[in-house]
């Protein structure tokens, strides 16, 4: 069974890493592979180059078994869309191989606009990660969808490869990439809310400054 976490990663922080831990080990993953994005098509661009976001997530990702840094979007030119970094992944891990596309509450927000939602759904179970206490779906579309997709059983989401919908409590971590790059900018300090390692590279390279 395969977690799936696109993003940026501009820069990777404790926000990204702590929830996907939190998928690993509470859904029983087998690995999670980090998949930054080349091309964004729902958010701005990228600040840092691809190579230093690759450099920045090999040093986030060091030693903790099942995860896993996975190129392909930067691979491939034009914009980087989930469909088809699941179809790719889909065609090199097998039919019947469970994945999980692992996303936060805010992008499910969104999801009935991406690019082949449905088919995103075939290809894949959609994992939305929520912090404890988050309210339920405003909108009354993406609320029909979950009542026709969703699961409450995450063992059960093992015996297919796709084609459901789970929330998942993960730890509260309100993080965000901008408001790291923000501090930066202004001289200001972002430890404590990025690995060690990361920040070191930021300083080195003079990246977001």
């Amino acid at each position: 069974m395969i977690g799936v976490l696109g993003g940026t990663f501009d820069p990777v922080h404790f926000g990204h890493l702590r929830p996907a831990l939190d998928c690993l080990q509470g859904l029983g993953l087998d690995e999670v592979r980090f998949i930054p994005l080349n091309v964004a098509v729902h958010r701005p661009q990228p600040l840092a180059a691809a190579a230093m976001r690759l450099t920045m997530l090999e040093a986030a990702l060091g030693g903790q078994p099942g995860f896993v840094l996975d190129r392909r979007e930067l691979e491939r030119p034009g914009g980087s869309f989930s469909y088809d970094t699941l179809v790719s992944l889909r065609a090199e891990v097998g039919v019947d191989e469970p994945l999980y596309l692992l996303v936060g509450a805010d992008a499910f927000a969104g999801f009935l606009s991406w690019y082949r939602p449905l088919e995103i759904l075939e290809l894949a179970h959609l994992v939305v990660m929520r912090r404890p206490g988050h309210g339920s779906v405003a909108d009354p579309f993406l609320r029909n969808f979950y009542l026709e997709y969703g699961c409450d059983e995450p063992a059960s989401l093992a015996e297919r490869p796709g084609g459901r919908i789970l929330y998942h409590d993960v730890t509260q971590v309100s993080i965000s990439s901008t408001r790291i790059r923000q501090l930066i900018a202004r001289g200001l300090s972002p430890r404590y809310l990025l690995p060690e390692a990361v920040l070191a590279i930021i300083k080195r390279e003079g990246l977001y400054r």
